[in-house]
């Protein structure tokens, strides 16, 4: 009997070894990457509004800025976001200095976006082609010029529910020369402005 024991705590003993060689190696814990939950990527549209600042003909028109957007986003990594949006806003911005009054009847852009996320929450820049119609009024003698240029600026857009976003932006838009006619004759109008708006996007 006292054999039969023995030779069964041998074998134990020659096992013990072996069995704990096949035992997976325990790793501490350590920090794991960040993954956003939420997925910026699809189509949205949506309505902004806010005020606007501008410098043109010597004047310096301001007022309201309202208007709508729309977009696509992808989010090509847990926190990286590219995409593309365009919009057009109606403005109240005029103003006279020296007899000569300047007023914004609309503001355009397209422009592309780049995101960083923290999972319902995005910091953005965004930058392109911007486009508006200015109207010089100098002595009774109106007409009005569509201006080309660009556009650049950033924000912050978060979703406040699954499919609706909010968002506060600022961009500058420097819109170039037109050629307007006026009482004195041709007269070269360099036209810019800045923007800060509010807005809302529905997520489809």
């Amino acid at each position: 009997m006292k054999k039969l024991l023995l030779a069964a705590c041998a074998a134990v003993a020659a096992t013990t070894p072996a069995l704990a060689g096949d035992l997976p190696l325990q790793r501490p814990y350590g920090p794991q990457a960040y993954n956003s939950l939420f997925n910026w990527t699809g189509f949205y549209a949506g309505v902004n509004g806010g005020y606007g600042w501008s410098k043109a003909a010597g004047t310096s028109p301001d007022g309201f800025v309202g208007g709508v957007q729309a977009g696509y986003n992808y989010q090509f990594s847990p926190t990286g976001v590219l995409g593309v949006e365009t919009d057009i806003a109606a403005t109240s911005m005029s103003d006279t200095a020296a007899g000569a009054k300047f007023g914004v009847n609309y503001l355009g852009t397209i422009r592309g976006r780049a995101g960083y996320t923290m999972d319902r929450v995005m910091f953005y820049v965004t930058g392109g082609a911007a486009y508006g119609q200015g109207e010089l009024d100098i002595g009774g003698l109106s007409n009005t010029q569509t201006h080309w240029g660009w556009a650049l600026g950033g924000g912050l857009e978060a979703m406040v529910t699954p499919n609706v976003s909010a968002r506060l932006e600022y961009l500058y838009a420097d819109l170039g020369k037109q050629t307007y006619q006026s009482l004195l004759g041709p007269t070269n109008v360099g036209f810019s402005t800045n923007m800060i708006r509010g807005g809302l996007n529905y997520h489809f």
